[in-house]
């Protein structure tokens, strides 16, 4: 547990330095307690009409604040709390200080964005929209947005758009990069066991074997790949995990399982592709005599991305003086907010977090502060202009 002794100061209204509070103090997914409470102590300094806590899986907050005139719209705004079992190797003065747990995907920055952008919002309401904060839990598991749409207190919030970036190393420092239609990819796992009955090793047409129909599903699963993302049905099958019987040479196996990961640029193709997957490995199993157990883990929805909402980005960019990129595209990684894209009108975008910076989920990776701001500035933007419609 983080030893917490959290209270707002003045040193803690600087940005910055709560977001190197929050990479020295990281929790895994489905384990962000701290730093929940974390983020609802600071919030309360911005004064937000509504603060709700222990959502989604129990460290969801969000923040609402209300217009100062009459409530004609609403939007939501999402960052994620969690980090990865990943070891940092950084040597400054803010790293973790846990081991194998790292923010290496910048979440500490999204949630910096978040609450510069609570600062805004404090400051300067909207005339008629209601802007919803969301810091959901778990979004490296897949498992935290799903959560909180699930939550009665979120859907009371039923927002008319929804808005989140990705901070993406390889573009230059405050670039915001925009797709209409799929922004990330669709993603899910399987895992197949296959249960057989072992004979010995002599004699192996006495027991079931798994070896021939593991065999079987990889080849055919291969057979499915389209790895181009500018063709039709993109699709990428990425075997993970596979281990079958023992380590012991006088007996034929009786038992394996193999897990694969694989993406699909739209919703509904990845449906097809499970559906597909399910079935052959099913006939596989059926072929040799084995019993079959399939498991889904890790599902994450496609963004995709309303145009009229991309729209809303593009503009918000050009007004602030951003660097506009088009994506052409999908990024082939997951990102839970695909059940809000999927539920809401809305969009996910990128913002540039340096060419140089190491690629997210790398064990150098760190978040730069130069770009907080930015993130914040846009948020405040899209919020001006739905607000003028």
């Amino acid at each position: 547990m983080i030893d917490l002794n959290f209270k707002p100061n003045r040193r803690m209204n600087n940005i910055h330095a709560l977001r190197k509070y929050l990479h020295q103090n990281p929790e895994l997914s489905g384990q962000e307690f701290e730093t929940s409470k974390t983020i609802a102590t600071f919030l309360q300094q911005y004064q937000p009409d509504e603060l709700l806590e222990g959502l989604g899986n129990g460290t969801g907050v969000i923040a609402v604040y209300e217009p100062s005139e009459e409530v004609k719209k609403s939007i939501m705004f999402r960052c994620e709390l969690d980090a990865l079992p990943i070891q940092e190797v950084n040597e400054f003065a803010h790293q973790s200080k846990f081991k194998k747990i790292s923010h290496k995907c910048g979440h500490d920055g999204h949630m910096a964005v978040m609450c510069a952008f609570a600062k805004k919002l404090a400051e300067n309401k909207m005339q008629h929209t209601k802007v919803i904060l969301l810091f959901q839990p778990a979004e490296e598991n897949g498992e935290g947005a799903v959560a909180i749409y699930n939550d009665t207190r979120f859907k009371t919030l039923n927002p008319d758009r929804v808005f989140a970036l990705h901070n993406l190393p390889g573009y230059d420092f405050h670039d915001i990069v925009v797709k209409n239609h799929t922004f990330t990819c669709a993603v899910n796992s399987i895992i197949i066991k296959l249960h057989g009955k072992t004979a010995h090793a002599g004699e192996p047409e006495n027991g079931d074997n798994p070896a021939l129909a593991f065999a079987e599903i990889i080849k055919e699963y291969d057979q499915k790949n389209q790895p181009d993302a500018k063709k039709e049905k993109f699709t990428v099958l990425t075997p993970i995990y596979l281990t079958m019987g023992t380590e012991d040479y006088g007996i034929s196996a009786g038992y394996g399982e193999v897990h694969y990961t694989f993406r699909r640029a739209l919703n509904v193709e990845m449906k097809a592709l499970e559906e597909e997957l399910e079935q052959i490995a099913i006939a596989s199993a059926k072929k040799y005599n084995l019993q079959p157990e399939i498991f889904w883990t890790q599902r994450f929805s496609a963004n995709e991305n309303n145009p009229q909402a991309v729209d809303i980005v593009r503009q918000a960019a050009r007004d602030s003086h951003f660097n506009l990129i088009e994506r052409e595209t999908p990024f082939q990684w997951g990102e839970d907010f695909g059940i809000f894209t999927e539920n809401f009108a809305g969009a996910m975008f990128g913002l540039g977090s340096g060419k140089k910076t190491p690629n997210l989920h790398n064990p150098d990776y760190d978040w730069p502060d130069e770009i907080t701001e930015t993130g914040a500035q846009i948020f405040f933007k899209i919020s001006e202009l739905i607000d003028a419609q």
